[in-house]
């Protein structure tokens, strides 16, 4: 037997080249193989479990059924992957009445590492297409720009985060469509872990797969964190002690994978602009900003937390959406930007026009000053965004100083932004960081200058405003409490540990704190102009016996409903099975799966069946 290459349609995006025939399940030839009940399964199960445990299952179905050969010997996959992918999809075999694949049994056709196995679903990991080596004398400040593919963007981050162990970590959110992990690095003093009164920051890069240039500079500016901090650059000190930072380089990676085959220079408008459902993921969030103008009229009713509608979920939800709003519920984030192209202008909501029908409508939010003065805060500190000329990419805002209400540019409806602002605690901006999409390599050099200081600056706005810890009398916490502000119809509450954080600009106001079963309690506070730094402002709240404002209460307690989908809901998951047909007694009626096999005649998988 010899290598010899891989041409069966469902296992061509495997991480290797070539195979060998007959494989481990003494299957001869590539047409034994297409014929079979195994390769059928592998070919259908993404459809089958809805998505769920895929690309993975059928990766390391292919490992089997069309092994890597190397030399003229077939190398087996590893027995770890195996185990972990069977105990975390097990349960979904379970969902569809379904036995688990005889030839993924993980001792029979799986390998130990001393043995000298491979790992199918390096690719997904990006352990695959590692960057080219680079001299070993190179200074500690260096920075290679390029374009970085998944594969690369995933090593870079990760040999970033040990380069920088006590300082960084990483992790992923969630998964893509096509199964691609979307990774984060962390900067903080105790990665992995919130700390008190310390402030959540957030950047995200690549939401549109062809607008690159977000995702390279957030893996610049993860090698500059790491390399600057190590130098005791104070500045760079300063801001990793006091915060938690979040890079997200690309949260479209399926989408940069289609735009990258363009090429830069060369990609258009939309190619890759969209997810591998082809959905646009800055129109997938939920509208809460039809229901934010709904309530403004209503005496008392909050312009935030306000809850996601039960018909947002009846239609397609990208896991990659589902992710970020599960990542939003998981860590108190104060403030965030996302990284776009295509102009260069700094937008901030509202992004959805108050009236419907107007497509460039002026649609300020409560907190119009905050968000004035965040916009402001990139764009004055990036050389072209501020410069006066209007002959230039982004001239057209010069008047504007570079910023602009987005909606007033103009409006759309499903924006992640408005999402932030009216979901969760965190104030979220749109950067449009240049003209081109996707530039060529030699321009990133001059395109990380001019932005550098700007996304310095703009982290740095995390500590306007006020901070705080709300308790009782005894020092215990108080989660979910609500910070008020006078004459801005907009609150923010409380995280697990009873801090907050609540960004404003200097001024002076009336600020109030209260919870459910507790009295209110309000403060005088004055910002000085050239304050740098969020002031302390505690609150002790006494019980109280009755509650006198049900609707606050309502709002307050019930701000997620414990039922909420986001927590239960699976975009993947298998909602309803097809009913079976006929009078015949139950557990001899065929799953209603089987039809998927319906061309075998002979060797149907009754393996599968687990009666």
């Amino acid at each position: 037997a010899k290598c010899v290459d891989i041409a069966l349609s469902s296992c061509t995006d495997v991480a290797y080249t070539q195979t060998m025939y007959p494989n481990f399940l003494d299957q001869k030839s590539r047409e034994v193989i297409e014929y079979s009940s195994e390769y059928i399964l592998i070919s259908v199960l993404h459809n089958l479990l809805q998505g769920e445990c895929n690309p993975d299952l059928r990766l390391l179905g292919c490992s089997v059924l069309a092994p890597q050969c190397k030399k003229d010997k077939a190398i087996k996959p590893c027995r770890r992957v195996c185990e972990n992918l069977k105990k975390n999809c097990l349960h979904a075999f379970d969902a569809i009445d379904m036995a688990w694949p005889y030839f993924l049994d993980c001792d029979r056709f799986f390998a130990e590492e001393e043995e000298g196995c491979f790992d199918p679903l390096a690719k997904l990991r990006g352990e695959v297409d590692i960057e080219e080596d680079l001299p070993s004398d190179l200074p500690a400040t260096f920075i290679q720009f390029k374009h970085h593919s998944y594969s690369q963007m995933v090593s870079m981050l990760k040999k970033t985060a040990s380069k920088c162990p006590q300082i960084a970590t990483t992790y992923s959110i969630g998964r893509s469509f096509e199964g691609k992990d979307l990774f984060v690095i962390e900067f903080s003093t105790k990665p992995g872990h919130h700390e008190l009164l310390k402030p959540e920051f957030k950047y995200i890069g690549n939401m549109h797969g062809n607008e690159v240039v977000g995702k390279e500079l957030l893996i610049y500016l993860a090698q500059y964190l790491c390399s600057e901090y190590l130098l005791g650059n104070s500045r760079i000190q300063t801001l990793i002690n006091n915060t938690r930072i979040h890079l997200l380089p690309s949260l479209n990676p399926d989408g940069y994978e289609l735009a990258a085959e363009e090429g830069a220079g060369y990609n258009g408008w939309v190619i890759g602009r969209q997810t591998a459902q082809n959905l646009d993921l800055n129109r997938n969030f939920p509208d809460l900003t039809s229901e934010a103008y709904r309530r403004a009229g209503i005496r008392g009713a909050r312009l935030d937390h306000i809850p996601i509608p039960q018909s947002y979920w009846w239609g397609k939800v990208a896991p990659e959406t589902k992710a970020v709003m599960k990542w939003l519920r998981s860590i108190p984030f104060v403030l965030s930007a996302s990284l776009h192209g295509g102009e260069l202008v700094v937008t901030y909501p509202y992004d959805y026009s108050r009236h419907p029908m107007e497509e460039k409508m002026f649609s300020p939010t409560p907190d119009e000053k905050v968000f004035k003065m965040l916009a402001k805060a990139y764009a004055d500190a990036h050389p072209v965004i501020s410069d006066r000329s209007e002959l230039r990419c982004g001239g057209s805002f010069v008047k504007r100083g570079g910023i602009i209400n987005g909606a007033e540019w103009y409006s759309f409806t499903g924006g992640m932004a408005d999402f932030n602002y009216l979901h969760t605690n965190c104030f979220e901006v749109t950067v449009e960081v240049g003209c081109e999409k996707f530039p060529l390599e030699e321009e990133l050099f001059t395109i990380w200058h001019e932005n550098r200081d700007a996304l310095l600056n703009y982290m740095e706005m995390v500590h306007r405003g006020i901070k705080g810890i709300v308790s009782d009398k005894f020092g215990n916490p108080i989660k979910n409490a609500r910070i008020s502000v006078r004459g801005i119809q907009h609150d923010v509450t409380t995280a697990a540990d009873g801090d907050y954080w609540r960004l404003l600009p200097p001024g002076t106001y009336i600020i109030s704190a209260q919870a459910a079963g507790y009295s209110r309690v309000m403060k005088r506070v004055t910002l000085p102009t050239k304050m740098k730094q969020a002031g302390r402002v505690d609150f002790v709240l006494r019980p109280v016996e009755t509650w006198p404002n049900k609707l606050l209460r309502r709002s307050m307690e019930d701000m997620y409903d414990p039922y909420d989908p986001l927590e239960l809901f699976d975009p993947y998951a298998q909602h309803q099975q097809p009913e079976a047909r006929g009078g015949s007694p139950p557990g001899r009626e065929k799953p209603w799966w089987w039809s998927y096999f319906s061309s075998l005649d002979l060797h149907k998988p009754l393996w599968l069946l687990k009666q």
